[in-house]
């Protein structure tokens, strides 16, 4: 049954492939194009089986629905093996998955907190990946990836986090909370140094301690409908030790 299920989540054996090095750290990103043969199975699996809610686990500025496993298997057994060999990762860690789900965007601009009102990072830790993968048609916003001004910091790790955080509190006592809205632009406190274009059926695989937000595009994204919202799969990864 899994393997009738593998088949119909079927990894295109001919996805192009890049990877682009970003920034002044130069971090690695993979991007992957026409990934699978028939991403037309993945969208139907959300519009007919997704039961979106909100993800009060996190700060995702709308809702989301588990991936099925057969999908995330899929990708997995594709791009395990790149990962490895981009990132330098030790073969003594292994994969580990931590959350899979379709994602979509539904808050309203003047609905976001704080803190989903300025770049973010997923994790401290420089061996956990985010791997999203762009499925309905554009137009859709970017992924951005940004630059934190006063530290020059484009990833934050454990060794740069009291620092960064104290930079940012600093900015805040200063000037008060992030201005509501999306953050889709450069500031006096983020710059924006590289944008990752949406495009339908691209999978895009970076580090999760890098600085990043969606450039939202208002009029398109925020909608909460699987058939018509700007509808991703993502993937969340660990390289544990054994």
């Amino acid at each position: 049954m899994q393997s009738k299920q593998l088949q119909q989540f079927e990894v295109n054996p001919k996805f192009s492939h890049q990877v682009i090095k970003v920034g002044q750290e130069q971090t690695p990103v993979i991007i992957l194009d026409d990934f699978f043969i028939n991403p037309e199975t993945i969208k139907r699996f959300a519009i007919e089986h997704g039961a979106f809610n909100h993800d009060e686990s996190s700060y995702y500025p709308g809702v989301r629905t588990p991936l099925p496993k057969p999908y995330v298997i899929a990708v997995l057994n594709a791009i395990y093996q790149m990962i490895y060999d981009v990132y330098n990762i030790p073969r003594q860690r292994q994969l580990q998955p931590q959350n899979y789900c379709f994602s979509l965007i539904s808050h309203q601009p003047q609905e976001l907190q704080a803190l989903q009102r300025m770049p973010h990072f997923d994790t401290l830790n420089p061996y956990y990946f985010a791997v999203l993968h762009y499925l309905n048609d554009g137009p859709h916003g970017d992924t951005g990836l940004f630059r934190h001004v006063p530290t020059g910091f484009e990833r934050i790790n454990p060794k740069r986090s009291d620092t960064y955080f104290s930079a940012a509190q600093q900015h805040i006592n200063i000037n008060g909370q992030p201005k509501p809205g999306y953050f889709i632009a450069s500031d006096d406190q983020y710059y924006l140094y590289q944008q990752i274009p949406y495009r339908a059926n691209r999978l895009v695989i970076y580090p999760g301690n890098l600085l990043h937000s969606v450039l939202v595009d208002a009029q398109h994204d925020i909608d909460a409908d699987p058939q018509t919202g700007r509808l991703t799969a993502n993937i969340f990864i660990d390289f544990s030790k054994a």
